[in-house]
C-alpha cells in the first residue's frame, strides 16, 4: 500500500490499479501491462458508446469513421504530450495532469483543469444513469461485458442483413433534412467517447514499467476504435434513419428477437454498473480537491466528509438524471467545453508553452492545428445547438 499522502487531480498518488503482488513478498510489484490497458478501456468505453450509432446517422459511414480515427490520433498524441512533460518535471505534483498544468500555467491551470474533470466525470454519470434508468469488480470484468454486447449487436445486424430487415445505410451526410452546420454537433459526442486523460496518470503511477504506458494507451484506443466502429455501424444498419441518441432505446422494438434485446440493454446496465465506481472515484477526488484544498486528512481518512461529498454528489447525479430529458444534450454540452479541453485543448497548451523546452518545432505544429480544431468545432457546434434550440422554441411559440 502507498503512503496516504494527500493526491492531487486525478488522484496520481491514490492507488487506482490492483497491485500485483506474492501474499508474503515484502517488495511491491506494479500493476501489468494487461491491466493497464483494460483500465484505459474502461476509462474510454462509457456512456459514449451508445450515441456513437446516432453519429453515422447524421455524418454517414464515411465521415464518422474518419472523424473517430482523427480523434483517436489526436488523443494518442495528447497523451504522449501529457506523459513527456510528466518525465521532465523534477517534483512528485507533476506526476499528475494537474501538475503538469500547475507547472505550465500556476494554479489557474490546475484549478482549471479540475473544474473540468468535475464537470466532465459529472456528465459521463449523468448520462449512465439516464442510460439505466431507460432500460427500467473489475475493470476486466467490465470491458468484458461491453465486449459481449459488441458481439450480440453486431450478430444481430448480421441476422438482419441476412434477412433483408435493415435499410442501406448512408456513406455521406443527407443535407435535406440537415444543414451543414448540424453535422459538428456530431463532433462533440466522439470527443467525449474518447476523453480518459484523467485517468493517464493513476495508471501510470501503479504500472510496473511507466515506459509501457505509451502502448497501453495506444492499445486501449486501437481496441476502443473497433469496438466504438462496430457498435456504431451494427446500430446504424438495425435501425436506419431512426437511430436514436441512446441507441439502447431502440432495442425495446428491434426486429429480431425480444429476448435478444433484453440481453443487449441488461449486458451494458452491467457494464455500467461496473464504471459508474471508477468514474465516481475520479469525480469525488477532485471535488474534494476544489471544496478543501487545505485538508490535513486524505478523503478517505476522514468519514465524515467522506460520505458527505458521496452523499451529495449521488443525490445530485440523480436529479439531474431525471431531469435532463437525453445523453445528447449532455454530450452537446461537455463534449463542446470540458471534454475537449481535457483531451485537446489542455495538452495542447502544455506543448506551446514548452516550460522545459523539449519540444520539436513538429510537435508545436501538431498542438496549434489540435487546438485550432477542437476551438472552431466546438465553436460551430455550439452556435448548432443553440440555433436548433432557439428555431425549435420559436416553432413551439409559432403553433400555440
Amino acid at each position: 500500500m502507498k503512503s496516504p499522502a494527500k493526491a492531487g487531480v486525478g488522484g496520481a498518488f491514490v492507488p487506482l490499479l490492483p497491485e500485483i503482488e506474492p501474499p508474503e513478498s515484502p517488495v511491491p510489484v506494479g500493476a501489468s501491462f494487461s491491466s493497464a490497458v483494460f483500465n484505459i478501456s474502461t476509462s474510454i468505453v462509457g456512456a459514449g458508446i451508445m450515441s456513437i450509432p446516432a453519429t453515422l446517422r447524421v455524418l454517414g459511414v464515411g465521415p464518422a469513421f474518419l472523424v473517430l480515427a482523427a480523434v483517436a490520433f489526436l488523443c494518442d498524441a495528447s497523451v504522449e504530450f501529457l506523459m513527456r512533460y510528466t518525465t521532465a518535471g523534477d517534483s512528485p505534483e507533476d506526476a499528475s495532469y494537474s501538475g503538469v498544468m500547475a507547472e505550465s500555467f500556476g494554479r489557474v491551470g490546475s484549478v482549471g483543469l479540475q473544474i473540468c474533470v468535475a464537470l466532465t466525470n459529472l456528465g459521463a454519470l449523468i448520462m449512465y444513469l439516464i442510460i439505466i434508468d431507460s432500460l427500467r469488480f473489475t475493470s476486466a470484468v467490465s470491458i468484458f461485458v461491453a465486449v459481449v454486447f459488441v458481439f450480440i449487436s453486431s450478430g444481430m445486424a448480421v441476422y438482419a442483413l441476412f434477412h433483408g430487415t435493415i435499410q442501406t445505410p448512408r456513406l455521406l451526410p443527407d443535407f435535406t433534412h440537415q444543414s451543414f452546420f448540424e453535422l459538428f454537433t456530431a463532433v462533440p459526442v466522439i470527443v467525449v467517447a474518447f476523453t480518459f486523460h484523467f485517468n493517464v496518470h493513476p495508471i501510470r503511477a501503479e504500472m510496473s514499467c511507466v515506459s509501457d504506458m505509451t502502448p497501453a494507451v495506444r492499445a486501449s484506443l486501437l481496441l476502443c476504435s473497433v469496438i466504438y466502429a462496430t457498435v456504431g455501424l451494427s446500430g446504424y444498419l438495425l435501425f436506419g434513419d431512426e437511430t436514436m441518441s441512446d441507441v439502447l432505446s431502440n432495442f425495446d422494438r428491434s426486429l429480431t428477437s425480444p429476448l435478444l434485446d433484453d440481453v443487449v440493454r441488461l449486458s451494458y446496465a452491467l457494464h455500467l454498473v461496473f464504471v459508474f465506481p471508477l468514474i465516481f472515484y475520479s469525480l469525488r477526488l477532485n471535488i474534494d480537491e476544489l471544496l478543501f484544498p487545505k485538508a490535513r486528512l486524505l478523503l478517505v481518512a476522514d468519514t465524515s466528509r467522506f460520505l458527505g461529498l458521496t452523499a451529495l454528489l449521488l443525490a445530485f447525479i440523480y436529479l439531474a438524471a431525471m431531469v435532463i430529458p437525453n445523453i445528447w444534450v449532455v454530450f452537446q454540452f461537455a463534449g463542446s467545453t470540458t471534454a475537449v479541453c481535457l483531451s485537446l485543448i489542455f495538452p495542447g497548451a502544455i506543448v506551446l508553452r514548452d516550460v522545459h523546452g523539449i519540444c520539436k518545432g513538429k510537435d508545436k505544429v501538431l498542438a496549434g492545428i489540435m487546438i485550432t480544431i477542437a476551438v472552431i468545432s466546438s465553436c460551430i457546434a455550439i452556435y448548432s445547438d443553440f440555433r436548433s434550440l432557439f428555431e425549435g422554441k420559436m416553432k413551439s411559440s409559432s403553433s400555440l
